[in-house]
């Protein structure tokens, strides 16, 4: 899978090692740095080329994942989710087909999160599944508001 990776300043470390982890299992990788303080600046960057299809997923790292989620969801066509277990991993796809997702470098352990890298990429969305009428419906909303 070819990814972009992205963060504030206060994230860098664990950036780096999901980005390391992510190469590790086999995924082409590009990073669009944590210089700026404006987190919100690199969390669209990420969101528009992961839309513009130059990417096929999107990660992004500030101290809660929150504030990036937010950021990235302001741009069409993402679906960005903030993940904190296991469940919120598998279902930011199978349910709700997230093609970016979040995470905080103050709140969650390393370990946790490469899990939750690992267990998100490992995962395609089915839009045939029960949540394909549900992820339809919010695609339909994005078009009305």
């Amino acid at each position: 899978m070819n990814l972009v990776f992205g963060c504030d300043p206060n994230a860098v470390d664990l950036k780096k090692i999901l980005i390391d982890y992510a190469v590790s299992l086999g995924h082409k990788v590009m990073d669009y740095g944590s210089d700026d303080a404006i987190y919100a600046n690199t969390a669209v960057k990420v969101a528009r080329d992961v839309v513009a299809k130059k990417f096929d997923r999107g990660i992004l790292v500030c101290g809660t994942g929150i504030g990036v989620a937010i950021a990235a969801n302001k741009v069409k066509g993402v679906y960005a989710a903030n993940l904190n277990n296991i469940y919120q991993a598998q279902r930011a796809v199978l349910s709700n087909n997230a093609n970016v997702v979040t995470f905080g470098s103050q709140v969650i352990g390393v370990e946790v999160a490469k899990c939750l890298l690992k267990e998100y990429l490992s995962l395609e969305y089915d839009p045939n599944s029960r949540s394909g009428k549900k992820v339809e419906r919010i695609c339909e909303y994005e078009e009305e508001f």
